[in-house]
């Protein structure tokens, strides 16, 4: 490939927008160009990129037996409606009619369709697992899309669907893909990737895990053990807090005027914030039902926590007037007095097993000393759980060192679905007994566009890229300086095809640009391998040659480097060869 004739441009200039390392990498370097927020077109080096990532994500779901298909991104909403997800899943997907005023909407993942799909070719325990994949383009109508390719709208994705009769062959089956996912993340070039326990969320299912690529620019929150044991999300992250009991005293009411938050009845009363319990009022956003919840002081509320306590969608903070309704008074809470009344009342062990907490009195400016949840709610309808936002430094499960809080992006993820989708949908086999069973699902995501950027995230340096051989637009560049002089552009091209004749994927600079905006170019392009020839190499019979990771260079003869470099190119592959 000759520059001169290549589509796309490299920018000197960061464009404003583009914050993190990967973003303005990506623009500067020619790879995306943007067509609206969130939304992007690949340049030739951006598709070669995202070509071969999505081969290497091909050969490993073909390694476990996974059949590719495809289907479409267009879907009818009487598909999400057998589901309940139309109804569940808010504004992020984007619903439309068609001239027909059939409702519609873009998908933004395909668990719906594949169920329909599979429900009309598989009926035996004969044709059972069965794992089928796409890669294909997904839409999400993001409120916020950030980040280049991290937080986009419109996105391609790998999405596996595995099919089986019972739990335990699915749960044999997750270990493969959890298998094939380290493979791909490694063979692209991401060795930063860790596995961690996730929240299902809107997918389903009670076992899942995301596959993140540690990075400052991520999203997401993960807490990890010192010896990388225990690894979770912020989302359901946990930790071997140990709550000490103490004799119960006599509760005690005490005034406490204008005392509304933690840090003022703790200053007023002279105790510590983990000597008091904190009252937060959430509603369903969907059915408006009051969920109260009781923490110590010193913790927060972990709303995905709370979210799947209580079998909440989506949780909206209260107002006053609801929380004033269910009998409780704002700023001086408590579940205290509440019996009857219309509030689900949940409470975390923070608070459920520490003794003689402050806690409001549900009377303006009072609080009651010595609160001991299971002596003082007898009668009152509660739910004791894990409802607390996990602290860096808090004990590790098991180990019970301190916990790491690290950021990542989200590069994957793999799903136990169950029979969330198979029994809403009826899809259904026999088995050897003639007798019908919802199938058992399993899913499994990569986003293919994240995955360029976040190895851009995780191997660059201040000029560009350093792309993994395995993934690399091209293999080898050659750079041309002053290719009309004598000889210059004859040896340079003579080189270029000796390279591809053995089956080197070269770029070719043959634009005459001065060296350093040549060089500056092959920084942005992030070619592994690059080679120099020049009046003053030609003058001796030499290139310089050198890696994009080093600075370093060194000269071959002309008729021995695209061997020597043919053998580098494979050499380095292997590398990648899992």
């Amino acid at each position: 490939m000759k520059m001169s004739k290549m589509a796309g441009r490299r920018l000197r200039e960061v464009p404003k927008d583009a914050k993190t390392v990967s973003h303005q990498f990506l623009m500067r370097g020619g790879y995306i160009r943007p067509v609206s927020a969130g939304i992007y077109s690949l340049l030739p080096a951006g598709k070669r990129i995202v070509a071969k990532i999505e081969n290497i994500i091909r050969e490993e779901m073909d390694r476990i037996d996974g059949q590719e298909i495809l289907m479409p991104v267009a879907l009818p909403a009487a598909l999400w409606q057998e589901s309940g997800r139309y109804e569940s899943v808010g504004a992020e997907l984007l619903r439309f009619s068609d001239r027909n005023d059939k409702p519609m909407l873009l998908a933004m993942t395909h668990e719906e369709c594949v169920t329909a799909l599979v429900r009309t070719e598989v009926n035996s325990y004969k044709q059972l697992p069965v794992m089928v994949y796409q890669i294909q383009t997904k839409y999400r109508d993001e409120a916020r899309p950030r980040a280049g390719l991290i937080r986009t709208r419109e996105f391609t994705m790998k999405d596996a669907y595995s099919f089986h009769t019972d739990q335990a062959d699915l749960e044999a089956y997750y270990f493969r893909a959890h298998e094939a996912y380290e493979r791909i993340f490694r063979r692209i070039g991401l060795d930063n990737v860790l596995s961690i326990e996730s929240n299902s969320g809107m997918m389903g299912g009670k076992v899942s895990h995301e596959f993140m690529a540690i990075s400052e620019c991520g999203e997401d929150t993960l807490f990890v053990s010192p010896d990388r044991k225990y690894r979770a999300n912020r989302e359901i992250a946990v930790a071997d807090w140990k709550f000490v009991k103490e004799e119960a005293k006599a509760l005690e009411k005490v005034a406490t005027p204008d005392c509304k938050t933690i840090e003022e009845v703790a200053s007023f009363l002279n105790v510590k914030a983990e000597n008091t319990g904190k009252a937060v009022f959430y509603q369903d956003a969907r059915t408006g039902e009051l969920i109260f919840a009781l923490i110590r002081g010193d913790f927060e509320v972990n709303e995905s926590k709370l979210s799947n306590v209580a079998m909440v969608a989506e949780l909206k903070f209260a107002d006053d007037e609801s929380i004033i309704a269910a009998g409780a008074v704002p700023g001086y809470a408590s579940p205290l007095n509440l019996k009857g009344k219309k509030a689900k009342i949940i409470i975390d062990r923070s608070a459920f097993e520490s003794s003689n907490l402050v806690v409001g009195a549900n009377e303006p400016g009072y609080h009651m000393l010595n609160f001991n949840a299971e002596r003082d709610l007898e009668g009152v309808e509660y739910t004791v759980a894990d409802i607390a936002t996990v602290r860096e430094g808090d004990p590790a499960p098991g180990s019970g060192e301190p916990l790491q809080m690290l950021r990542g992006i989200e590069v994957g993820n793999i799903f136990q679905l169950g029979t969330k989708y198979s029994e809403s949908m009826n899809c259904t086999f026999l088995d050897k007994d003639g007798k019908s069973h919802p199938m058992i699902m399993g899913c499994y995501g990569i986003g293919v566009g994240r995955a360029m950027a976040s190895v851009i995230e995780f191997s660059h340096d201040d000029y560009g890229p350093v792309w993994p051989m395995s993934i690399a637009p091209w293999q080898v560049q050659v750079c041309a300086i002053d290719p009309h002089k004598a000889g210059v552009g004859e040896a340079a091209e003579k080189l270029v095809a000796e390279l591809e004749a053995l089956g080197i994927e070269v770029l070719y600079d043959d634009r005459g640009e001065k060296a350093g905006s040549m060089f500056s170019d092959a920084d942005l392009l992030g070619i592994p391998l690059r080679l120099v020839i020049s009046p003053k190499t030609i003058g001796e019979n030499e290139t310089e040659f050198r890696t994009r990771a080093c600075r370093d260079s060194v000269r071959f003869k002309l008729d021995e480097a695209a061997k020597i470099i043919a053998d580098k190119v494979k050499e380095e592959l292997k590398k990648f060869d899992i």
